[in-house]
C-alpha cells in the first residue's frame, strides 16, 4: 500500500510548515547538522519525537496547517520538534531537510504496510471464509428482494390437525343412542389459517385472515346434540349462507383496519371483524393452547360472544387503564332490513363496552354487552342457545367480570384465570311458559408453564357454560352442566407442538335431558399445530 497523494501533499508542504530552498542551492548553503538531526528525529530516534500536537507550545488550532500536522503526528508518528517544546512552523527548510523528513514518514508507512501484509497472510483462510459468507448473504438478500410479494405485508400461518372421538353414556338411552349414531365415530379434521398483516405507516394494521377447515360434521365442530359445548376453538367451517357447510373452502375469516388516533386512542373498523379484535384488554392468561372454545371466553360467553361481521370500535388506553367500545352486526352485509342490515332489528348485532386495568402480572376487566336475537353465542346449553339464535323477539343484557394473575417465573405455581357472567333476557312479545329470564356462567383456568420440560405447558379448566337460572313463569330450571378439560402441550420444535387433551361434560343437554335420567359426554383428542 503506497502513501496516498492527499498524505504526500501535507508531508512535503503543510506538514513541514516551511518554504523549500531554491532548486539551485548548493551543499555549502545547507545546514547538514540540521538535516541529520531532522532525519534522526523523523525516524523516531530523538527525544524530540512527539505523540500529540498539544506538545508543541507554538502551534495553535487557528494555524492554517494545524489539521495536516495533527494527522501526521497521530497517524504516522514521523514529526519531531525542538527540545524546548516548539515546532517553529514558520522557519524555512532546505530540500535535503524536506527529503529526510519525507523519507522518515515513508519508512513508517512501510512498517505499517508490512504489518498489514503479515496479518493478511496469517488470517488468509478466515478472510476468505468471511468474503464467501458476505457474498452469500448479498446473493440471498438480492433473491429475497426480487421474490418478496410485498414490502409492507407480513405473512404468517397456522395449520392444525385434530384426531379424536367422543363417548356418550348415561341412563337417557334415547339421547345416548342418538348421539352415538350422529357423532360417535373417530374423526380426523384440519384447520388452516393464513394471516396477512399490512402496515402503511408502521403504526397502523390492515389484517386479512384466510381460513379453511372441515370440522362441520364432527362433534369437535358443533355437530351432534351437544352443539357448541364440544366445539374446539380451532374448529372452522364456512357457512354458505343457507346454514349448510361449504366443505373444504378457503374463505375470508376476518378483514379489518386498525390505526391510532393520537397517543391514547385506537380505532378499528372492517367488513368482517370480531368483537374480541376491538378490545384493548383480553382479561385472561388461559390457555396458551386452546381446546374447548367455551373456556376461551373468560367465564362470560354471552358478554364475550366473539360476534363476527361488519363492525367498528374505539378504545382508549393510558397507563394500565383501558376503555373499549364496539359494535358488530353479524347480518350487516345483508340489504334486506327484514333479515339483516346495520342497526335494524334483524342485524344480529352486539354492542359492547369494557373497562379494564392490567399490570405486568395481572389484569381485571368488567364488560357489558347488549345482544340481539340471532347472535350465535358460543358456550351455551341447548336451551339457552335457542334464545339467542332462534327467537326473533329477544334481547339480552350480558354482564361479566374476569381477571387473571400469573407468576413472575414459571414453576409449581400456575397462572390463574377466572370469570363470571350473568345475563338477563327480555322479549318484545308474549312468550310461552318456561321462557328464559336469567342465565349465568363461570370458569376457572390454571396453567403451568415449562411443565416437566422447558417450553411445554400443562393446563386444566373447570366451569359452567351459560345455563338457565330463572324462567319467566317463575319455575325452577334444570339446566345445570359442568365442563372440565385437561391438556398437555408438548413443544416438539419452535414451530410444531403436539397437545393431547381430554374434556368432560357432566350434563351437556341441560334442560333438554329426559327427566330423572343422566347424559354425559367424554371427549379425547390429539391436536398437532404447525406455525410458519
Amino acid at each position: 500500500m503506497g502513501l496516498p497523494l492527499r498524505h504526500l501533499i501535507p508531508v512535503a508542504t503543510a506538514g513541514l510548515l516551511a518554504p523549500l530552498a531554491p532548486l539551485g542551492a548548493s551543499a555549502g548553503e545547507l545546514n547538514l547538522e540540521g538535516v541529520n538531526r531532522y532525519a534522526r528525529s523523523g525516524a523516531g530516534q530523538s527525544q524530540e519525537q512527539v505523540t500529540s500536537i498539544n506538545q508543541f507550545s507554538d502551534v495553535k488550532p487557528t494555524d492554517w496547517a494545524f489539521q495536516a500536522l495533527s494527522n501526521l503526528i497521530e497517524r504516522y508518528g514521523c514529526v519531531a520538534g525542538y527540545p524546548n517544546g516548539t515546532y517553529k512552523g514558520g522557519q524555512a527548510m532546505t530540500r535535503y531537510e524536506a527529503a529526510a523528513l519525507l523519507n522518515a514518514c515513508l519508512d513508517r508507512i512501510t512498517e505499517v504496510t508490512d504489518e498489514l501484509k503479515r496479518l493478511m497472510a496469517e488470517f488468509e483462510k478466515e478472510l476468505a471464509v468471511l468474503r464467501g459468507r458476505v457474498d452469500g448473504l448479498e446473493a440471498k438478500v438480492g433473491e429475497l428482494e426480487a421474490t418478496q410479494f410485498s414490502t409492507t405485508t407480513k405473512l404468517s400461518g397456522q395449520a392444525t390437525f385434530v384426531i379424536g372421538a367422543n363417548a356418550f353414556s348415561g341412563s337417557d338411552t334415547a339421547n345416548v343412542d342418538a348421539a352415538r349414531a350422529a357423532v360417535g365415530a373417530t374423526t380426523f379434521s384440519y384447520d388452516i389459517q393464513l394471516s396477512f398483516d399490512t402496515s402503511f405507516t408502521g403504526k397502523d394494521l390492515l389484517r386479512t385472515i384466510l381460513r379453511a377447515g372441515n370440522f362441520a360434521d364432527s362433534a369437535f365442530g358443533g355437530a351432534g346434540p351437544t352443539g357448541g359445548l364440544s366445539t374446539l376453538e380451532a374448529a372452522f367451517q364456512e357457512d354458505c349462507g343457507t346454514g349448510v357447510d361449504c366443505g373444504d373452502v378457503v374463505a375470508i375469516d376476518k378483514i379489518f383496519y386498525q390505526f391510532p388516533i393520537g397517543s391514547q386512542f385506537t380505532a378499528t373498523f372492517g367488513g368482517r371483524v370480531g368483537q374480541e379484535d376491538m378490545l384493548a384488554l383480553w382479561p385472561s392468561a388461559y390457555p396458551s393452547d386452546t381446546i374447548l372454545n367455551l373456556f376461551t371466553l373468560n367465564g362470560a360467553p354471552a358478554a364475550y360472544n366473539k360476534n363476527l361481521g361488519p363492525g367498528a370500535g374505539l378504545w382508549w388506553q393510558q397507563g394500565g387503564f383501558s376503555i373499549s367500545a364496539n359494535y358488530v352486526a353479524a347480518n350487516g352485509d345483508v340489504g334486506d332490513p327484514n333479515i339483516g342490515g346495520i342497526g335494524t332489528v334483524a342485524s344480529a348485532g352486539t354492542g359492547t363496552v369494557q373497562i379494564g386495568y392490567a399490570k405486568e402480572q395481572w389484569g381485571l376487566a368488567a364488560i357489558y354487552s347488549r345482544i340481539q336475537s340471532g347472535v350465535g353465542v358460543p358456550g351455551t346449553t341447548p336451551f339457552t342457545g335457542l334464545t339467542y339464535e332462534a327467537n326473533p323477539n329477544s334481547r339480552t343484557d350480558a354482564f361479566g367480570v374476569s381477571g387473571y394473575w400469573q407468576p413472575a417465573n414459571s414453576g409449581w405455581i400456575p397462572s390463574i384465570s377466572l370469570g363470571w357472567g350473568i345475563n338477563g333476557t327480555s322479549y318484545d312479545t308474549a312468550q310461552a311458559p318456561g321462557a328464559l329470564r336469567t342465565s349465568q356462567s363461570w370458569m376457572v383456568g390454571l396453567q403451568w408453564d415449562d411443565a416437566f420440560v422447558k417450553g411445554n405447558a400443562l393446563g386444566m379448566a373447570v366451569g359452567q357454560p351459560i345455563f338457565a337460572t330463572a324462567l319467566a313463569d317463575g319455575q325452577t330450571p334444570q339446566d345445570g352442566n359442568f365442563a372440565w378439560e385437561w391438556w398437555y402441550k408438548w413443544q416438539v420444535t419452535d414451530n410444531i407442538s403436539v397437545t393431547p387433551a381430554l374434556f368432560y361434560l357432566s350434563r351437556p343437554l341441560g334442560q333438554f335431558t329426559t327427566p330423572d335420567t343422566s347424559f354425559r359426554q367424554l371427549g379425547g383428542l390429539v391436536k398437532t399445530t404447525f406455525r410458519f
